[in-house]
């Protein structure tokens, strides 16, 4: 049953005229539990109190379907508009983005161009800024991009996902960048042909990726909500004297807020994933695919009075 769920959310995540629709009616039917809200001046007010309670942060403008260039360079401009927010603000907070929006789909320059722009902006203002990993079948070409981008800024790092096959070899061809990397389970519906389809294997290979990117010496940003990993975690980087400037933890915005905090007031950096903008639709759908127990919150706060 847990299966058949988040397959129907998965499906329901790529479906165009519902996200339209989402866009035209706003963020009803539990969706703010997940997100901040539609404009950026609502996520930085949220950003504040989330800083207030010791949460690091990192703001995405979300979008999906970007399927032209002026969509591409309004979605970067939103970017700008955000770091630009976090250091008028002085907020602890740092940028997430997915290069379909771009422009990932459209053109290799288009997308070269955009995040040049972003990563200049981000850079006058101190932001440090994450290239989101996607599906499957975009990411050796985010690897790619993310390669050139290192060589000529520093504030830029990526996603690795764990239930893919390929991440271990991916970890090993990334370290002679030195890169700062979330590392995550991954989120998208993929054949077994490139990802493992037993929870069982993920989480191992899960593990491995962290020890691995950890004892590499590179900073490594365990993106989970499941307290085996944290623990296992914890435990490393005790057992291998790992200094907890070389790591943190993160999750999503409204998915235990309580753990958040313990995890602050033990000493570690608690990073929140905080989505904001009016494409919300798609994120969303994921976010209830990824834990049935989302849908019962959700269904609580529909009818909550």
């Amino acid at each position: 049953m847990e299966q058949l769920m988040r397959d129907f959310f998965l499906f329901l995540s790529k479906n165009k005229t519902l996200t339209k629709l989402a866009k035209r009616y706003g963020l009803r039917f539990g969706a703010s539990r997940f997100v901040a809200g539609e404009t950026i001046e609502r996520a930085v007010d949220v950003i504040k109190e989330l800083n207030r309670k010791g949460l690091a942060v990192t703001i995405d403008y979300l979008g999906e379907f970007v399927d032209n260039e002026q969509e591409a360079n309004e979605m970067a401009n939103h970017s700008i508009e955000a770091i630009r927010a976090i250091g008028e603000n002085k907020l602890n907070s740092q940028l997430s983005l997915k290069m379909t929006s771009m422009g990932l789909d459209i053109s290799d320059e288009l997308v070269m161009k955009n995040m040049r722009r972003i990563l200049d902006e981000a850079k006058a203002h101190g932001v440090f800024v994450t290239i989101d990993m996607e599906d499957y079948s975009r990411c050796q070409k985010t690897i790619d991009i993310f390669k050139q981008l290192k060589k000529e800024y520093d504030n830029v790092g990526t996603v690795l996902q764990a239930y893919l096959y390929r991440t271990e070899k991916d970890i090993e061809d990334l370290n002679a960048y030195h890169p700062n990397l979330r590392l995550v389970k991954g989120a998208y519906k993929e054949s077994p042909e490139v990802a493992f389809p037993d929870k069982k294997d993920v989480d191992e290979n899960f593990k491995k990726i962290i020890k691995m990117h950890l004892l590499n010496g590179n900073y490594t940003a365990v993106a989970t909500h499941d307290d085996a990993i944290i623990e296992y975690t914890k435990q490393l980087v005790k057992e291998h004297n790992i200094p907890n400037n070389q790591f943190e933890f993160q999750m999503l915005y409204g998915i235990r807020p309580e753990r958040q905090e313990q995890l602050v007031r033990e000493g570690y950096t608690m990073r929140v994933y905080v989505p904001y903008g009016t494409d919300w639709y798609g994120y969303f759908m994921r976010r209830l695919a990824e834990r049935p127990a989302n849908v019962a919150f959700v269904l609580k706060g529909i009818f909550k009075k």
